[in-house]
């Protein structure tokens, strides 16, 4: 997925808005989320965030949203989205057709994790850029920050 990323003029990074607050569930599926307090009896008409299967449910409702779009000109990893175009002059059409799908579908993105028309962007803890891939820097930094192993202890914990 992320290797799929090189080799496009221009980039848009995008990141979905409280995902599972997007997707709505089946009347079924709302009675099982039911709760009682002192004034009634409610249930969820959203996925809400812990259910052991909103990860799938999210990501099933991303395929089908995007089913025609995606590893052609949009990759999509749970709720960061990338829409990769080959040439600068299809951006604004790739763009164009994202943004009436997320329209028809209600879905929000974070403006403030939105990058438009860029040639380097993270996404799935690399830096993509348009002929490599490159590790963050900041996730190295985090392992090389760790206080070295004192004790087999410490080295085992390290490995899991």
């Amino acid at each position: 997925m992320v290797d799929a990323t090189t080799g496009h003029e221009a980039l848009s990074f995008m990141d979905g808005s409280s995902r599972y607050d997007q997707i709505r569930m089946t009347l079924s599926d709302e009675e099982m989320t039911a709760f009682r307090i002192p004034t009634g009896i409610y249930c969820y008409e959203v996925m809400p965030f812990g259910l052991k299967s909103a990860g799938a449910t999210y990501r099933r409702a991303m395929q089908k949203v995007f089913d025609d779009m995606l590893y052609k000109y949009v990759e999509s990893y749970v709720d960061d989205l990338v829409v990769k175009s080959k040439r600068r002059q299809d951006l604004l059409k790739d763009l164009k057709v994202m943004f009436n799908r997320l329209q028809k579908y209600q879905l929000k993105m974070n403006p403030l994790k939105c990058a438009f028309s860029v040639t380097s962007g993270k996404f799935l803890s690399f830096i993509v850029r348009r002929r490599r891939i490159e590790i963050d820097p900041s996730n190295i930094d985090v392992i090389q920050k760790m206080p070295r192993p004192k004790s087999l202890y410490d080295l085992r914990s390290l490995q899991g």
